[in-house]
């Protein structure tokens, strides 16, 4: 006796994973594609810090000094550190930007990371940027794809599409 059919099963939930069936269809996030999910998940920042601003009453993109505001500069620490260590240490291992470009970021064993070395990492890119964003164009030069806060922090970005 067959069991009628109740409409289409659903798709289970997404998992990324890590490790390739084979070394050889690794595929490492480079230096433009990485660069477009930052430039999405910079305009989302900018979104989710207009907000934060707007409900703590002061302007975060102020950009003269009479409306300068310490707590601005927190503000955006705090929503920025959160957001990109939270998500790159989630299931998914990427940022609303990474997993729009079909990135993830992993350890260098293929692993998922953990909140501290997420944190790490991102406190990593801070040195990547103000060595005249060496740190970052050296993505496009290094044969994983890394740049210099990927290096110091052990983490891999790599394609899962």
């Amino acid at each position: 006796m067959s069991v009628p059919n109740s409409g289409p099963a659903a798709p289970p939930p997404p998992v990324w994973d890590a490790h390739p069936a084979g070394a050889a269809q690794i595929a490492y996030g480079g230096f433009w594609i990485r660069l477009v999910a930052y430039i999405i998940d910079a305009i989302l920042l900018s979104i989710a810090y207009g907000i934060a601003g707007s409900v703590l009453g002061f302007n975060v993109f102020a950009t003269d000094i009479e409306h300068y505001s310490p707590s601005a500069n927190l503000i955006s620490l705090l929503v920025g550190w959160l957001y990109f260590a939270l998500l790159e240490s989630s299931e998914r291992g990427a940022t609303v930007g990474k997993m729009a470009m079909g990135l993830r970021v992993v350890t260098d064993k293929g692993e998922r990371l953990s909140f501290l070395n997420a944190t790490g990492r991102y406190f990593a890119k801070i040195i990547s940027a103000i060595i005249l964003c060496i740190g970052f164009i050296m993505i496009a030069f290094t044969d994983r794809k890394r740049g210099l806060h990927d290096m110091i922090a052990g983490t891999l970005v790599i394609k899962t599409r």
